[in-house]
């Protein structure tokens, strides 16, 4: 079996040669171990910065695992990916249609860039849109930021904007099927899942069209110091212009959990989808403008990061940004963000365990655990791909997880038989395909998987970005593959003594993240008692991967901060004022002008 991460960059070979070839290289090393041909990537420089929970002895980063004398590996997965996709990838082909949405009207790029839209099934072009610059962002903001200060939009009731989120639910279902197959064409995921996410994203401005009502109600401070004669509230405004980014895994989901919330509390919102998903983000705006977004309150703008980020953060008419991707990008907009002042809140991933006791049932658990990592090819922020498991069943969870995990069928998303999609892109293929290297240097057990499915006997994947799902066991804290988010379909396996709750709580916390996790148990009460423990933002017990729009959303530690949904995804976009009413006004006789006049003679006669 292959683990050879030089597939995915083949084409990106030939295109850029003096730009990949420095990134690649032979380590004769790993090839006698692994036995294979195997091609180390190594990007330029090494940015690792594993920063360990202070309440846990420091771990060095490139910590060797002390069953293997293999020395420190120089793969950095992350800066390959980024090496990748910071390729040259606009272009001056023409735009299918419009895909900037700015001041009320549907615009091409000022630059007249585009950028080609790749359907990862099959590497295929799917679509031409414009890349924004820097001048669009500017306009973008402008547009914004006059809306807000001259419309009366923010200063109608959230009851009264209700109505706008209800049509755009309405308009969601109605378009549901055609919603559906651009997300599967833009992220490679199935049809199946594509359905369930405009169904998840239509219940969110049903839920927000409800819940806004709540606020319309001043609420009166009561206490024993304000005096009878005074009337003291607190009520909502928006907060202002709101810079929406979204990440590529689920575009479509992630935009609506921000904008609905955003628009029915007042605020005016420049939309950002990912450069690499961004189609079916740009028929939800086409959506919004149809249900009677007022001009001005929405602005889209389809482009990389680099394109438009720093207008948009750095910009001082710019009131809030909110975040949903990658830790070094956050960490990047955070800093930004703070030249202004700005709110700014993140949703930056995870690295999610997934405890599994033996009193649970082997077959249900098999399952959930499959589930909860392969699922959109383990591309979720969510993934349960940290396993942590007892002992005594340790060897047949593993194995029925690996047996599972074979015959998942991959395939093109709109193929009703196919279980799971591809990787998105190229570039996220070599680092995924980096992360395995980087496992088998560090002496974790290669399970099942660990490279792509085999042209000869699946031709029909071949042109896309297709990883066999991959599981690794006899993994240990230490190593990056189980403290880092790999975004893939990538299954680590910890174990921990019979009995020793306390060892599986503690690997469970000993991560830089806390976005979510999981506690598999036949015994609730043991279960629901571990999950209270857990420093994750969500846990499921004998369960994994649900949610609702009324419950929070949101992670610990590295994993960001603020939350999305239920009542608080409405609290991220308002301003809370008090009002101090006195119904009797009288003078306040504080300065009584009793003493000689102190001022200078000559201060006074310049005045006069």
């Amino acid at each position: 079996m292959s683990t050879t991460p030089i597939h995915s960059t083949r084409n990106l070979l030939r295109a850029f040669p003096s730009r990949i070839l420095p990134l690649l290289t032979t380590t004769a090393e790993t090839k006698a171990k692994t036995k294979t041909k195997a091609v180390t990537v190594v990007p330029p420089s090494l940015s690792l910065n594993l920063q360990r929970p202070r309440r846990f002895q420091p771990i060095s980063p490139l910590a060797v695992p002390r069953r293997t004398a293999t020395t420190s590996s120089k793969i950095d997965p992350a800066a390959i990916a980024s090496q990748l996709s910071s390729m040259p990838s606009t272009s001056k082909t023409p735009a299918s249609e419009p895909t900037l949405f700015i001041d009320g009207k549907w615009t091409h790029a000022k630059a007249g860039h585009t950028r080609p839209i790749i359907n990862p099934f099959d590497g295929s072009t799917v679509a031409v849109i414009d890349e924004a610059g820097s001048e669009d962002a500017l306009a973008a903001v402008d547009s914004a930021a006059r809306f807000f200060r001259t419309s009366s939009w923010p200063h109608q009731t959230c009851t009264s904007r209700t109505a706008l989120l209800s049509k755009v639910a309405d308009l969601l279902q109605r378009d549901k099927e055609i919603l559906a197959e651009i997300e599967t064409k833009d992220t490679g995921k199935t049809l199946q899942e594509s359905k369930v996410d405009v169904d998840d994203v239509t219940n969110v401005f049903r839920f927000y069209a409800q819940e806004a009502k709540k606020l319309d109600t001043p609420k009166k401070i009561v206490s024993d110091v304000i005096p009878d004669s005074v009337e003291s509230t607190t009520s909502h405004v928006p907060v202002g212009v709101c810079v929406l980014i979204a990440p590529w895994n689920y575009p479509l989901l992630q935009i609506c959990w921000k904008v609905a919330p955003a628009l029915v509390t007042g605020n005016a919102v420049i939309i950002k989808p990912s450069e690499v998903t961004p189609l079916s983000t740009v028929h939800f705006v086409k959506l919004l403008v149809e249900a009677g977004a007022p001009m001005g309150s929405v602005q889209l703008l389809t482009a990389g990061g680099a394109s438009v980020g720093p207008a948009l953060t750095e910009h001082a008419d710019v009131d809030l940004v909110s975040f949903t991707g990658g830790l070094d990008t956050g960490r990047r907009i955070i800093a930004s963000c703070a030249t202004t002042v700005k709110r700014c809140t993140v949703e930056l991933g995870g690295k999610n365990p997934n405890i599994v006791f033996a009193d649970c049932d082997l077959e249900w658990a098999i399952d959930t655990v499959t589930t909860a990592v392969f699922l959109h090819s383990g591309q979720v922020c969510s993934s349960g791909a940290r396993l942590i498991v007892e002992e005594s069943i340790a060897d047949k969870l593993v194995a029925g997880v690996a047996e599972r995990a074979k015959r998942i069928k991959m395939g093109n998303g709109l193929d009703a038989a196919s279980e799971t999609g591809p990787l998105v892109s190229a570039a996220h293929l070599s680092k995924v395909e980096a992360y395995v290297q980087l496992g088998l240097e560090e002496g974790a057990k290669l399970v099942c998987g660990g490279a792509r499915p085999d042209a000869k006997s699946h031709p029909e994947l071949a042109n896309g970005f297709f990883f066999c799902p991959t599981i690794f066991d006899r993994c240990h804290r230490e190593m990056r593959i189980v403290q880092e988010e790999t975004f893939g379909p990538i299954l680590t396996v910890e174990r921990f003594k019979d009995g020793d709750e306390e060892h599986a709580i503690w690997l469970a916390n000993d991560t830089k993240y806390g976005l979510a996790g999981g506690v598999q148990s036949g015994n609730q009460e043991r279960a629901r008692r571990v999950a209270k423990r857990l420093r994750h933002g969500t846990v499921w017990v004998n369960t994994y991967g649900s949610y609702t729009p009324a419950a929070e959303w949101g992670g610990f530690g590295m994993s960001g901060n603020g939350r999305e949904l239920g009542s608080k995804g409405l609290d991220e976009y308002i301003e809370t004022k008090h009002e101090w009413v006195e119904t009797k006004p009288a003078p306040p006789g504080w300065f009584k002008g009793q003493a000689e006049v102190l001022q200078p003679a000559n201060v006074v006669k310049a005045k006069l």
